[in-house]
């Protein structure tokens, strides 16, 4: 069974910075995308970014902000978040498909969430 655990979230003033984790247990994701998602109060889970092996994906919202990479060899990966915005502030999600995907419906496998909020 694949277990998800997200580390990094945390309060930080706009314009500010945070590294997301997302350890991944029970099997290695090496073939797997990864993607993170969030979910601000009242709306629906979103997608922010993925990446696979043919390359990564990114909302239009995070582009040039937020980037995304992975370590095979930890089976982690990571979400850098830089230039934060109040928007950002959110529940964010990791995420496993075995096919590359930025849809939320399509994942198979979810951590529990880490809260990120961003201060103005």
């Amino acid at each position: 069974q694949v277990q998800l655990v997200e580390f990094g979230g945390g309060l930080v003033q706009a314009g500010g910075s945070l590294r997301l984790s997302c350890a991944a247990s029970g099997r290695t994701m090496n073939g797997y995308t990864m993607g993170w998602f969030r979910q601000a109060p009242g709306l629906e889970r979103e997608f922010v970014a993925s990446v696979s092996a043919s390359g990564t994906d990114y909302a239009d919202s995070v582009k040039g902000r937020f980037a995304i990479s992975r370590d095979n060899a930890r089976n982690t990966v990571f979400l850098q978040m830089n230039s934060l915005k109040p928007e950002d502030t959110a529940v964010y999600y990791c995420a496993a498909e075995s096919e590359r995907a930025t849809e939320t419906r399509l994942y198979d496998y979810w951590g529990q969430g880490t809260q990120v909020t961003v201060s103005s």
